[in-house]
């Protein structure tokens, strides 16, 4: 049995490993022993983690191409580990860079990808992939039939389950072509504020539209996001007028969400907002026109102000948190 990568993702304020690794690490043990592929120093806290979900070998390397080129050097990163390992399969998440990194490896490699794999398993053939389809009505299973099968992730959907092992820290040296640099990030806008799941991997996002009336009115969002412990985002006409940033966007232009839960405030749902929250597990809608096509969408639907019913919900939602008695009935029924 090979090895199975998986890229680490790190977290853009302090560098600590995301908790979308350990649930590629979860799934990378079905397939195989994990080596975990570490951008940057590997630091105790990294290693501790990676160690902890599973990984038996940690790659590591620092350069400062991998930060000026984030998506061009990973996949010759990879690139060269796949060519030098022969690994069983090559594990990533499924946000845009890690889509971007997936795909261009996979031409690289010549070898196929499948994408948005909620599930994996390993069978007498090789690695196989379980993908949601159609809003979750069925499952597909797929397999890569040549060459090095590469997978992207959607980590919100995979349990994260710890399997403590002590890897074997390797430190990589590898010159980058020049053809790595042909497109340099130049700058990093700090994000500030609380640190939240990142939208594209986020279990809960709640998104804001223009129904909201108001960027004051925008702040609905972010307190209910907070209350359920989720992501806050935007729709493209939020984000127009000013009320989210734009990496809070919601669309096929900005991110693609598949969260266990989406709840859309104000929101008509247009066919480019639609297109990038279609594979949400469950739905939940407020708007005040009963017409709009979010509602097409929706498991739940609610008609009225979200002035009016997201403060009753907050209400609704610190009561029970702040009275054990209605948790305790809720855990045991």
């Amino acid at each position: 049995m090979g090895s199975v990568l998986v890229l680490v993702d790190r977290a853009a304020t302090d560098g600590s490993v995301c908790g979308s690794t350990c649930a590629l690490l979860t799934l990378a043990r079905r397939l195989g022993p994990p080596t975990a592929v570490l951008c940057g120093p590997a630091d105790a806290a990294s290693v501790a983690r990676l160690g902890r979900f599973g990984a038996d070998t940690i790659k590591t390397i620092t350069s400062t191409d991998l930060d000026e080129h984030p998506a061009a050097a990973r996949v010759e990163l990879l690139s060269y580990l796949v060519r030098r390992t022969a690994p069983d399969a090559v594990l990533i998440t499924s946000h845009r860079l890690g889509r971007e990194i997936a795909a261009r490896l996979t031409a690289r490699l010549g070898s196929g990808l499948i994408s948005d794999a909620i599930d994996l398993r390993m069978d007498a053939d090789g690695p196989v992939a379980v993908q949601s389809a159609l809003l979750g009505a069925y499952r597909v299973e797929s397999r890569v039939p040549c060459g090095t099968p590469v997978f992207t992730v959607r980590t919100d959907a995979v349990r994260a389950v710890a399997a403590p092992a002590r890897p074997d820290v390797q430190r990589l040296h590898l010159a980058f072509s020049p053809g790595v640099r042909a497109v340099r990030r130049i700058a990093r806008r700090p994000v500030g504020g609380e640190l939240r799941p990142d939208l594209a991997t986020a279990a809960i996002v709640v998104a804001g539209g223009r129904g909201l009336g108001s960027q004051q009115s925008f702040g609905l969002v972010g307190a209910l996001a907070e209350a359920l412990s989720g992501t806050a985002g935007g729709s493209h006409a939020a984000t127009e007028l000013g009320w989210c940033a734009r990496r809070e966007q919601i669309d096929q232009l900005g991110t693609i969400v598949h969260p266990r839960l989406y709840l859309a405030l104000g929101i008509s749902g247009s066919v480019r907002h639609r297109a990038a929250m279609q594979h949400a597990e469950t739905i939940v809608a407020i708007d005040r026109n009963p017409a709009a096509p979010i509602f097409d969408l929706a498991d739940l639907g609610v008609v009225g102000d979200v002035h009016q019913v997201v403060p009753e919900l907050l209400a609704e939602i610190r009561r029970r948190r702040a009275d054990p008695m209605i948790s305790h009935s809720e855990e045991t029924t």
